[in-house]
């Protein structure tokens, strides 16, 4: 059964057995910096709603995303096409894509976020079955050029585990924000935004 979603002026579908859309990716969609004209890459793109929602924001964008799973990247170049938007979507393993390297302003990426063995479950999309944290951040270093930016979501959890990686892969942590459900409730995800070769100094967004 195919689901559908309205994002702006974009329309969002996607069928069963593709991650759906949640409140973590929306919310990265608002957080991360963008200007009209970047290059943007969204790595583990499942449907593209990342790309939608950042197209909704800024004009002239160039649009990528690198997914490893036959439907999600179908279902990524669909919903680029349904709604008039060009992009590139590769159907391969993000830790060895093809792109070229510091090629774009901006990479995004809602990965998975429970290591393997710390007790959870729920497949390559919710597991780092395929690709771990570090490995992530080691591609986004990679793909961003210098003072290019890479925004990713994650577990508060593993805050500490984030920014590790990031560091190591020459990706300074520049801005981080704190989502919950309610006040009455302690942050339940994080948005972090980082700089490639960027200067130390954090700042935490409201």
């Amino acid at each position: 059964m195919e689901r559908k979603e309205q994002l702006g002026s974009y329309t969002l579908r996607w069928p069963a057995g593709v991650f759906p859309l949640g409140g973590d990716t929306l919310a990265l969609g608002r957080f991360a910096t963008l200007r009209p004209g970047w290059r943007v890459c969204d790595l583990g793109t499942g449907s593209g709603a990342l790309l939608l929602l950042l197209a909704g924001r800024a004009e002239k964008l160039s649009f990528f995303g690198v997914e490893q799973d036959p439907l999600a990247a179908r279902t990524a170049r669909e919903n680029l096409k349904e709604n008039g938007l060009e992009g590139q979507i590769l159907q391969e393993d993000l830790r060895h894509t093809s792109l070229p390297s510091g090629q774009f302003d901006l990479v995004v990426s809602n990965p998975p976020y429970f290591p393997l063995g710390g007790g959870k479950s729920g497949g390559p999309a919710r597991c780092e079955e395929s690709c771990t944290l570090e490995q992530l951040c080691t591609t986004a270093g990679r793909l961003t050029r210098n003072g290019g930016r890479f925004a990713l979501c994650h577990r508060p959890e593993r805050l500490v585990d984030v920014f590790s990686a990031l560091r190591s892969a020459g990706l300074e942590p520049k801005r981080l924000k704190l989502l919950s459900h309610s006040p009455a409730y302690p942050p339940s995800c994080i948005l972090v935004e980082s700089v490639r070769q960027g200067r130390p100094g954090l700042k935490f967004v409201l």
